[in-house]
C-alpha cells in the first residue's frame, strides 16, 4: 500500500522441481549482489502463467497482503510468487550502500523472474506495488503477460489524487502530535503507519479486524522514505499508451489514500483497459470484499 511516504532463520533457496512438488506456500532466496531477496511461493505450476504479487509501500513487506485467503484461492489455478522488496521484512541482508532507486527495485523483480525461469509473468501491483509493476512493464515489456494494477498510484506521483488530509483531518492532526512529541523518528513512523491504516477501510469493522490480527508487518521507514523519494522523480505518463499486453485496473470506490480518479485516468490512458471499481472497499478490494475480487482477478488471468 502507498503509505503517503511514511515516507528466516536464512533458507537455503529451494530448487524449482521441490516447488513443483508441492501446493504450500515454498520460502527461499534469490541472491543478487546486493540484496537477498526473500519470495514464497504458492500453488503449482499449471498451463496458466505465473503470478507476481508486488506488495505496496513503499517500505513494507507482503504480510499486509495475506491476512486472508484471496491468494491461496488464486493460487489452485496458478502459481502466485511473492516478495519482500530490498530492505524490508525478511530481505534485510543488504549490501552498506545498496541503492534504494527505483531502477535497483525493477532489477530486483528481474532477478526474482530470471531465478525461477519464467519467460512471462502476469503481474498484480497492488498500491505502491503497483507503480513499480508499471516500472517494470515499462522496461521489461517482453515479460509481461498481463497487468493487473489494484489501487495503484498514477505513473507520476505529482499526479497523485490523494484525499486522506481533507477525509481524516482528526487522525492527521493525532499524526502531527506524534511527529511533534517523537520527532522524525522510526517509532513514530511505526505509529504513523497504524494511522494510516485507520484511514483506508470502508467498514470500521473490517478495519478494526484487520489491525488486531496484522501483527508486524516488516515497515522499514528509512527504505519507505528513500524509495519514495526515488518514485517521485519518475513520469511514466507517456508510457502507458505503449502497453500492449492486457491490463485490468482496480480500485475501491471509497479509497481515499489513492482516489479511483487515478484509476480512471490510468484506465483510460492504457489502450483496451479493463477497470473494476469495488463498491465497498477503500484501499484494500482484497480484503473487504475478497470473494468479489478473487472472481474479477481470477476471470482475468484465465482469459474468461
Amino acid at each position: 500500500m502507498h503509505a503517503r511516504n511514511l515516507t528466516f532463520a536464512a533458507l537455503t533457496a529451494l530448487s524449482i522441481s521441490a516447488i513443483a512438488q508441492t501446493s504450500t506456500p515454498i520460502a527461499g532466496f534469490v541472491h543478487t549482489a546486493d540484496v537477498d531477496l526473500a519470495y514464497e511461493v504458492y500453488g503449482k505450476p499449471t498451463a496458466e502463467t505465473p503470478v507476481f504479487a508486488i506488495n505496496g509501500g513503499p517500505g513494507l513487506s507482503h504480510k499486509y497482503m495475506i491476512q486472508n485467503d484471496v491468494w491461496t484461492r488464486l493460487a489452485q489455478h496458478r502459481q502466485i510468487v511473492f516478495y519482500d522488496q530490498r530492505g524490508t521484512g525478511k530481505s534485510t541482508i543488504l549490501q552498506p550502500g545498496a541503492s534504494q532507486e527505483m531502477s535497483a527495485q525493477v532489477a530486483d523483480l528481474e532477478a526474482v523472474r530470471a531465478y525461477f525461469k519464467f519467460e512471462t509473468i502476469d503481474l498484480v501491483g497492488d498500491s505502491y506495488g503497483g507503480f513499480l509493476s508499471m516500472a517494470y512493464a515499462t522496461a521489461h515489456p517482453e515479460h509481461v503477460h498481463k497487468l493487473i494494477l489494484s489501487d495503484s498510484p498514477p505513473p507520476a506521483f505529482k499526479d497523485m489524487v490523494h484525499l486522506l488530509p481533507q477525509t481524516f483531518p482528526d487522525i492527521e492532526e493525532e499524526d502531527a502530535a506524534i511527529e511533534k512529541k517523537l520527532g522524525n523518528t522510526d517509532a513514530a513512523a511505526q505509529q504513523q503507519l497504524i494511522d494510516h491504516f485507520r484511514m483506508i477501510f470502508y467498514s470500521e469493522d473490517l478495519m478494526h479486524k484487520y489491525l488486531a490480527n496484522i501483527g508486524d508487518i516488516g515497515y522499514a521507514p528509512k527504505v519507505g522514505a528513500a524509495v519514495g523519494e526515488s518514485a517521485e522523480k519518475m513520469d511514466m505518463t507517456a508510457e502507458l499508451p505503449k502497453f500492449n499486453f492486457p491490463t485490468l485496473i482496480l480500485t475501491g470506490r471509497y479509497d481515499m489514500n489513492v482516489a479511483p480518479l487515478n484509476a480512471w485516468r490510468m484506465y483510460k490512458a492504457i489502450p483496451g483497459a479493463k477497470l473494476a471499481i469495488f463498491a465497498k472497499s477503500g484501499h484494500l478490494p482484497s480484503y473487504e470484499e475478497p470473494d468479489k475480487y478473487v472472481q474479477v482477478v481470477d476471470e482475468f488471468l484465465s482469459g474468461r
